[in-house]
C-alpha cells in the first residue's frame, strides 16, 4: 500500500462544517489501530504546521465540506486529478484559521517540492449549515460514512 495521509478539513464547532473532521473519528472508530503507511490528520481549523506532517507520503486525500453548491446537504463529489492540479495557486491568500483544502494543497507543493505526490483524491461534501453549532445533520453524517467507505476501498481495506 501506498504511505496515504487523510486529512479531514472543517470547524467541528460549525455544525455540517465539521464533516472532514468527524470522517477521521469514523475512520479511527473503523480501523482500530491505523495501518502501517496511513496517517489520519485531522486538520480542523489547524494551519501550515500540520502540512509539514504530510513528507514522505506518497498519497493524499482530502475530505471536506463546501457550500454554495446548490445541491442537496450530503451530495458527495470526488473531484478528478485535473480539477484539483488547477486548483493548486502559486501564492495563495490565507488566515491562520480558515485553510481550505486547495490553499493546504497549494503550501503541500510548495513545501514538499519534489517530494509532492502525484496521487491525490479530494472529496467534497455539499453543506448549507455552518452556523455556531456542535452537531452535524444527518444526512451530512451519512454521506460523511459514505466517503469514509469510498477511502476504505480505495486503501484496499475494503469493498464496497
Amino acid at each position: 500500500m501506498k504511505s496515504t495521509a487523510i486529512l479531514g478539513f472543517g470547524n467541528p464547532v460549525r455544525s455540517d462544517d465539521g464533516v472532514g473532521c468527524m470522517v477521521i473519528d469514523e475512520l479511527k472508530k473503523r480501523l482500530g489501530e491505523t495501518p502501517d503507511g496511513v496517517s489520519l490528520i485531522d486538520m480542523g481549523t489547524s494551519a501550515f504546521e500540520v502540512l509539514f506532517q504530510l513528507k514522505g507520503h506518497e498519497r493524499i486525500i482530502l475530505v471536506d465540506g463546501v457550500i454554495n453548491t446548490n445541491e442537496p446537504d450530503g451530495t458527495l463529489y470526488k473531484l478528478p486529478a485535473s480539477a484539483v492540479n488547477a486548483s493548486i495557486m502559486e501564492d495563495p491568500m490565507v488566515f491562520l484559521h480558515s485553510l481550505k483544502w486547495d490553499q493546504a494543497l497549494s503550501y503541500a507543493k510548495k513545501i514538499l517540492g519534489s517530494e509532492y505526490p502525484d496521487d491525490i483524491s479530494v472529496y467534497l461534501i455539499a453543506v448549507s449549515n455552518t452556523r455556531l453549532d456542535l452537531g452535524i445533520s444527518d444526512v451530512v453524517v451519512q454521506a460523511g460514512k459514505k466517503v469514509t467507505d469510498l477511502i476504505l476501498e480505495e486503501l484496499g481495506l475494503i469493498t464496497v
